[in-house]
């Protein structure tokens, strides 16, 4: 039998690929008894604190502008549930199912650390929501990335008191009825409770675990889709040299030239041409290494600091001990804001020269290339309009560029007057990404076309085992037809990392 592998929460070191693992089930995540006599430790401080004289914020105090406002012993669990419901003002549709899963995952790996105050029990019902496939309904907007992400938070944990709503076997239901048909009680939460829930950065950082992964796919796709078209215009190999390269030593820059060299490896076709009179390319294939290169950095950046983040305690205040705690501003989203707004714009980017490859693709200027990818055109328009699409995505992108953590707007009556609208960074940079994805869809289905006029001469050997599939799915045209339908199979294509997968099969070296 099967077992799944382990990972304890509080103790190990989360990662982005550990984070979605756990999240899909394929890793098991678990509370340790050395991790649980931590946590009850800080959950029996709360209680003392919450039972005495003493001001601590949030666990005895009202919220925000309210920190001045004393509440009794006996109002304390009444506080951390009015705070839920109080906070849950999200709207609009409701995030991924899986961004979630993650938020729940990546909760746990906070609140498991020991510094937050929270019981056991509600750590163990958050595992139950993510074993039993049980996962909140998180609308999407609402947060603007201050004291964390206070709406989402606020909805991904209103089933923990019986509220809200759940996705559950493909269908959402209300919680009270799932909860019912387990024979388990909505909780009673402990002072601090609610606002240790609440005060994070887990929506932001969710959707940075998710830009990662796609980001990481499209920075792979991209590489292989400009090879084959520089193999399609009969571009020069000489721009990916190592030597040129180790003069301007940026590691993404030099993974990018690597995968192209490896790309074009045992092409007939850049033989055919390597004595040829023509002295440069256009940018767009000559800066393939500096444009994907800067890209890549911007993503190893973001994954370097959503690593620390994914692994950082962010509520508040927080509990080092009885006479220790400490109302600061971890929960502040702008560590995370700024990085996951340079990986939009650097996701954009790889859409704007795929773009310009398209265009290119269309002139008619590469040696037996027809114009617009056909041999027949006035009649047939060719391949013209699906330009018009990549222009569209790749307009559409640059607005969606403008840095959100470049905005603030003050918050809780002046408590919270700067804010980092993390939230909306990670929500946009996703958006980015899928209309990158489309664009480089269409690059492909160009570049293919493209490819088939240097029959029989052969392209690189990973590249044609990529011509090989996507010939496989999608036919070489010559006369106008509807596209759409072969337009969404290449870019399942790019999404599903099907190019990288053909790739690794074919050389299990490339390793992009």
């Amino acid at each position: 039998m099967n077992v799944n592998p382990i990972f304890h929460y509080g103790e190990e070191q989360l990662t982005t690929d550990l984070a979605l693992q756990i999240s899909t089930g394929a890793v098991k995540g678990i509370l340790s008894a050395a991790t649980r006599i931590k946590i009850n430790k800080s959950s029996a401080i709360v209680e003392k604190i919450a039972a005495s004289d003493k001001a601590v914020y949030g666990i005895n105090t009202g919220f925000g502008p309210l920190c001045t406002t004393m509440i009794s012993a006996a109002d304390t669990r009444k506080l951390q549930e009015n705070i839920l419901k109080s906070h849950a003002v999200g709207i609009g549709e409701a995030i991924e199912e899986s961004i979630s899963r993650l938020m729940l995952v990546l909760k746990l790996q906070a609140l498991a650390q020991g510094y937050s105050g929270i019981l056991e029990a509600t750590l163990d019902r958050m595992i139950w929501h993510l074993e039993h496939n049980a996962i909140p309904v998180v609308p999407k907007q609402g947060s603007v990335g201050a004291s964390g992400d206070l709406a989402p938070l606020s909805h991904l944990f209103l089933p923990l008191i019986g509220l809200g709503k759940l996705h559950h076997e493909g269908e959402i239901v209300p919680t009270a009825e799932l909860l019912n048909k387990h024979g388990l009680e909505p909780l009673s939460l402990g002072a601090k409770e609610g606002l240790a829930l609440i005060n994070g950065t887990q929506f932001m950082a969710a959707h940075a675990v998710k830009v990662v992964q796609r980001f990481d796919n499209l920075l792979a796709s991209a590489d292989i889709v400009a090879a084959m078209m520089l193999e399609g215009l009969s571009g020069s190999a000489k721009p990916f040299d190592e030597g040129l390269h180790l003069l301007r030593p940026y590691a993404g820059n030099l993974q990018v030239a690597a995968n192209i060299r490896s790309l074009l490896a045992g092409s007939d076709i850049v033989a055919s041409h390597l004595n040829c009179s023509r002295v440069q390319d256009p940018y767009s294939l000559r800066c393939i290494p500096q444009v994907h290169g800067a890209s890549r950095n911007a993503w190893q950046h973001l994954r370097e600091i959503l690593e620390i983040e994914l692994n950082s305690v962010t509520d508040n205040p927080v509990i080092f001990s009885e006479d220790l705690t400490i109302s600061g501003g971890n929960f502040h989203g702008q560590p995370i804001a700024m990085p996951l707004d340079y990986a939009c714009l650097a996701a954009s980017e790889i859409g704007n020269i795929s773009d310009r490859r398209i265009y290119l693709s269309l002139e008619g200027s590469a040696p037996n290339i027809p114009k617009l990818l056909m041999r027949e055109t006035g009649l047939n328009s060719g391949f013209m309009i699906l330009q018009y699409t990549s222009a569209a995505l790749a307009s559409e992108n640059k607005g969606l560029c403008f840095p959100a953590s470049a905005d603030s707007i003050p918050t809780s009556l002046g408590q919270e007057d700067h804010v980092s609208m993390g939230s909306i960074s990670g929500r946009k940079a996703l958006q980015v990404i899928d209309n990158v994805e489309k664009i480089l869809g269409i690059e492909l289905f160009c570049a293919a076309q493209a490819l088939d006029y240097h029959a029989p001469l052969r392209s690189g050997t990973i590249i044609n085992a990529v011509q090989a599939y996507v010939r496989e799915h999608l036919p070489h045209i010559e006369e106008d037809q509807l596209m759409n339908k072969m337009m969404e199979t290449a870019i399942e294509m790019v999404k599903q990392g099907q190019l990288y997968r053909i790739a690794k099969e074919t050389d299990p070296n490339f390793n992009a």
